[in-house]
């Protein structure tokens, strides 16, 4: 008897749905990859030219300069000075909402390649359990056969944990990955957070021995 592989990929459920499930884990990745990339962005020089702004007075074009960027840190900045009138502490509250909101954004997806890298191999391991059990059953309808039928029923029943496993072992790199670009981005919107509040309190509008604009 001969391990027909197409046969098998054609047969089997959970390796047609473990191909699915790489797809999946594929698209994911390559559009976070992109949303990553496209919000990405130096938030040190950016803080820097943000001051200047505030220096002089000049809210309107800093708002506009956050505009011109994508990325979350800008979006909680600009918040934070379209939202200047409010006090301090009121405006740091409204900004702490605004990251929670960023932060959506930013785990968007994430969740699902983490539960596919902690189900796939599960999955895996069910293909290859039921894969014994038909083995063992052609077996035993199977009068005067050999060791080889059972032999060919496992070695078949195997794919399914390989393929559970790669499936899984991508989405946990690429989940682990993408998790600490996260929480890099979520450090960076409390820094300049902090960093705008503190801006506004010595150089905006109302703080003293300053040109208002």
């Amino acid at each position: 008897m001969q391990f027909d592989m197409m046969q098998f990929l054609r047969s089997s459920w959970v390796l047609l749905l473990m191909g699915s499930l790489s797809i999946v884990v594929v698209a994911l990745a390559i559009e976070r990859w992109f949303y990553f990339q496209r919000t990405k962005m130096d938030s040190e020089a950016f803080m820097e030219k943000i001051k200047g702004f505030i220096v002089d007075g000049s809210y309107k074009e800093a708002i506009e300069y956050c505009k011109t960027f994508k990325g979350n840190v800008a979006a909680v900045v600009r918040f934070g000075l379209e939202n200047r009138q409010f006090p301090r502490e009121e405006n740091d509250k409204l900004m702490e909402a605004k990251r929670m909101e960023e932060r959506l954004n930013l785990d968007r997806y994430l969740d699902i390649l983490g539960t596919l890298g902690n189900t796939a191999p599960f999955m895996g391991l069910l293909g290859t359990v039921l894969g014994i059990m038909q083995a063992f059953k052609d077996l035993a309808n199977t009068t005067g056969a050999g060791p080889e039928v059972v032999m060919v029923g496992i070695s078949e029943a195997l794919v399914a944990t390989a393929a559970g496993l790669s499936v899984a072992i991508p989405a946990v790199i690429i989940f682990n990955l993408y998790m600490k670009r996260v929480k890099i981005i979520s450090v960076e919107m409390d820094a300049v957070s902090k960093k705008l509040l503190v801006l506004l309190a010595n150089y905006g509008e109302g703080a003293s021995g300053r040109k208002r604009g």
